[in-house]
């Protein structure tokens, strides 16, 4: 039987930015598996490495975006999340307001592993690799009770 990691590999960040409706910023594969499909930024977790560093780290070698506070969104580790059979720990942050494509959006630039990145309506998501549509759907959940419990759009 086949046994599951106590530790996770990943980690993978659910980045917002807003601009006239809330935007979650999602990269391209560039390599199996999913080669081609859209996903949350991240990979893996590098030795001596604390996963909420990886995130970061992997954000923005994926898409040259930043983000100060990220936020726990859960470990997950079901065992067909991933083909590799892989775990990860997934953060979730706002972006602050700047100049770019989608108004208060950032500018990604794809690099690294990802063959593009772009802001997506987290109202309209594409078909997602892996388990990040669960991911995603679970930080927008978070998102949201923050939101609403301070009174914010």
């Amino acid at each position: 039987m086949p046994t599951q990691a106590l530790f996770p590999d990943t980690a993978d960040v659910a980045l917002f930015g807003y601009d006239a409706g809330w935007h979650i910023l999602l990269v391209r594969r560039r390599w199996e598996p999913y080669v081609d499909y859209w996903a949350l930024p991240g990979g893996y977790i590098e030795t001596g490495e604390d996963t909420e560093t990886a995130a970061r780290r992997e954000l923005a070698e994926e898409t040259n975006v930043a983000c100060h506070e990220l936020r726990p969104v859960g470990r997950y580790a079901t065992p067909d999340r991933d083909p590799r059979g892989l775990v990860t720990v997934a953060y979730w942050g706002i972006v602050p307001s700047a100049t770019g494509p989608v108004g208060g959006c950032p500018r990604p630039e794809p690099a690294d592993d990802a063959a593009d990145a772009r802001w997506w309506s987290i109202n309209w998501l594409p078909a997602l690799a892996f388990d990040h549509g669960d991911i995603a759907a679970d930080a927008v959940q978070m998102l949201c009770t923050r939101h609403w419990a301070k009174g914010d759009e």
